[in-house]
């Protein structure tokens, strides 16, 4: 068996699982879970319409590069949405089955393991962070180094405090930007930090921006190619963006995504995933492409978490300290406000007396540099209908005044 994968750590789903093994909840409520980020909206009409429309694709064998028509959509959504010129739907465009496949995928890619001076290579990740980026780092030969977030700098990680000897090691970095599970939204500034250290010492950044278009300012997240061509870096170069329908437009059932940026990465990428066999279905790209070209549906689905935000976040700040994300599904709270307790205790103590599931933040992050920066949070996924979220909120609250008060 391949001995990396005695490196992966159980998911974080899994370990709540053994955290609630003991747990009885309580009867008199019923079950509401905030645990995990799977959208709950309905899917749009238009996407269904257009999947029983293109049932004969089942009959034909998918091009790994995908359609003509799918990578024309992407690349005229990209244009549209970031306000840049069109990517060459030929050479900067892949379609992908999920973003969460790519991000694997792509570190098979890029990483070289003989090619790291004084070690393995390494492959940054946030910390908290996706956990398809470690595993995907330890199974491409490569260890993860995890970059811790700062609630002080808005939960960005603080890049300049990273010494030059691992940088020399690094061969990719993961971004994730709206962040899971912070909500955090990189800056111009931020990018252009990123871009120099990319230039600087060769490795690849994956931007993962797959919640860019739940939001609840009026001006949308900046992208990574926004960024990159306000910045003169007209061609991409080492950067990879990655993007999905699941979020945007509550099809996580589709499988159904993109990888845009440098065309000689997407070149190798599409050789690598040739053989890896990882087409998309015809009838998926044909429904993508309606998906892509409808931003009604998109609107809509972001006015309903303006409203359950802005009716939740305010019950919450009663008894944790949280705020309004930048963008994002999450809610990414201290539980110490009004009572020392841990994020695991509080997670396993809400669950047996008022049956709400929230996940450890504890879980979504390791131990990196003296700190686990999850400690003491909680990750809430606001991805059911308002009522059900209101309800999971006033039971937070009067579970939380409960401890306080004892």
């Amino acid at each position: 068996m391949n001995p990396f994968l005695n490196k992966l750590q159980p998911y974080p789903f899994e370990k709540l699982k053994q955290l609630f093994a003991d747990v009885k909840p309580n009867p008199e409520f019923k079950a509401i879970s905030l645990g995990i980020g799977e959208p709950k909206h309905p899917t749009p009409a238009l996407i269904k319409q257009a999947l029983t429309a293109h049932l004969d694709g089942l009959a034909s064998y998918p091009s790994t590069m995908g359609s003509e028509a799918l990578r024309a959509s992407i690349s005229q959504w990209l244009a549209r949405r970031y306000a840049i010129p069109a990517l060459d739907p030929a050479t900067q465009i892949l379609p992908v089955n999920g973003s969460r496949e790519a991000l694997f995928a792509l570190a098979q890619t890029v990483i070289t393991p003989a090619a790291a001076p004084n070690g393995l290579p390494l492959v940054i990740c946030p910390n908290p962070f996706y956990q398809i980026y470690e595993g995907a780092a330890y199974l491409a030969g490569a260890e993860p180094y995890f970059a811790n977030a700062d609630p002080a700098r808005n939960f960005s990680p603080d890049y300049k405090s990273i010494p030059a000897d691992v940088w020399s090691r690094v061969q990719l970095l993961y971004i994730c930007s709206p962040g899971n599970p912070t909500g955090a939204v990189l800056t111009l500034e931020d990018w252009k930090e990123l871009f120099e250290l990319s230039d600087r010492y060769g490795f690849v950044i994956a931007a993962d921006e797959c919640y860019s278009e739940i939001y609840f300012k009026a001006e949308a997240p900046l992208g990574s190619l926004q960024a990159a061509r306000a910045l003169g870096r007209d061609s991409y170069p080492r950067l990879i963006t990655l993007s999905s329908l699941s979020k945007r437009s509550n099809v996580p059932g589709m499988r159904s995504g993109f990888v845009a940026g440098d065309a000689e990465i997407i070149k190798k990428f599409l050789l690598y995933r040739t053989y890896h066999g990882s087409a998309m279905s015809p009838t998926i790209q044909s429904a993508s492409v309606v998906a892509w070209d409808d931003e009604v549906h998109v609107q809509e689905n972001r006015d309903k978490y303006i409203k359950k935000f802005a009716q939740v976040t305010p019950v919450l700040q009663e008894v944790l300290d949280v705020g309004l994300p930048d963008a994002g599904f999450y809610l990414w709270a201290k539980v110490d406000k009004l009572v020392s307790i841990s994020d695991t205790e509080y997670a396993k103590r809400l669950y047996q007396e008022y049956n709400v599931t929230v996940l450890p933040g504890s879980y979504l992050a390791r131990d990196a540099h003296g700190i686990n920066p999850g400690q003491n949070r909680i990750r809430m996924a606001l991805v059911a209908e308002v009522e059900e979220c209101m309800e999971a909120a006033t039971r937070i609250a009067a579970f939380t005044k409960k401890l306080a008060s004892a």
